[in-house]
């Protein structure tokens, strides 16, 4: 169990995750989709999950919305986005606004442990790069399940670790950058399993991971330049923390430690 579970409330942790995505310096760092891959990655998801018009789709901690507007404009499906946070919710709602998606995008506060949806309500879950950032991934699994029909598909993208990471990954902010509890791909298959899930695809793309900790370093060199320039604030951003974190990582994921993968998986009827 990591550091940071035993330090950590469950609530801190959601909290925290929440504050950090609704930080304009992350959309800086990590782009509207805040997660390897980008909306290349999310249209391969719906692809594997054969997302189709007359569909509903729970996209679970949505961010921004970018994902969940993406699907809708690309398979014309019906999009339900879920997050922690209030102010990211309206945001995403602004987002939908000006892409003219509201009549088919809708955005609501809420907890992936605790879904507040009727059973059997939705025919796809989409849940990108945040899968492992939940404290009680048992319990997701299950929600999900819960509120997916019989036959509805589940479709996580997420970082995988092979064998231990280095202590400098070990901490709240690694946990909220998806990386302190990232898990084997075993793991997040068993906890769909174990929920009622038969699993139908697993892709590894960890080139997606490594492009974007590139991506991710060379953009912070650039913001302690012109914050040394005074051209920008980032008060709220503990520079010399997050370069650490992103050059650990980066050798992390050098070293086949960290990947990243899309796993799909059907509720059993």
């Amino acid at each position: 169990m990591a550091t940071v579970q035993l330090t950590q409330t469950a609530k801190e942790i959601k909290s925290c995750c929440a504050l950090l995505y609704e930080s304009d310096w992350a959309t800086v760092l990590l782009g509207d989709s805040f997660h390897p891959g980008g909306l290349a990655l999310t249209q391969r998801l719906g692809q594997l999950l054969d997302l189709q018009p007359n569909q509903r789709v729970l996209d679970v901690a949505t961010g921004k919305g970018a994902n969940a507007i993406f699907l809708t404009q690309q398979f014309g499906c019906q999009v339900v986005g879920i997050d922690y946070g209030l102010n990211i919710i309206t945001e995403a709602t602004a987002n939908a606004e000006q892409a003219g998606v509201t009549n088919r995008v809708r955005f609501e506060q809420g907890d992936a442990e605790r879904l507040g949806f009727d059973d059997n309500s939705f025919d796809a879950i989409i849940c990108e790069c945040a899968f492992c950032t939940f404290p009680n991934k048992t319990v997701a699994a299950r929600e999900f399940a819960k509120v997916l029909r019989p036959g509805g598909r589940v479709g996580l993208s997420d970082l995988t670790r092979n064998g231990p990471l280095p202590s400098e990954l070990d901490s709240l902010l690694a946990w909220i950058a998806c990386i302190a509890d990232a898990r084997p791909i075993e793991d997040y298959t068993s906890h769909l399993q174990e929920a009622g899930f038969i699993i139908n695809q697993t892709e590894a793309h960890s080139g997606a991971l490594a492009e974007m900790v590139r991506d991710v370093q060379a953009k912070l060199l650039g913001a302690e330049i012109m914050v040394k320039l005074n051209k920008i604030d980032l008060s709220g951003l503990d520079l010399a923390q997050t370069k650490s974190l992103a050059r650990h990582s980066a050798e992390a994921v050098q070293a086949g430690k960290l990947g990243y993968a899309l796993i799909t998986g059907t509720k059993l009827g």
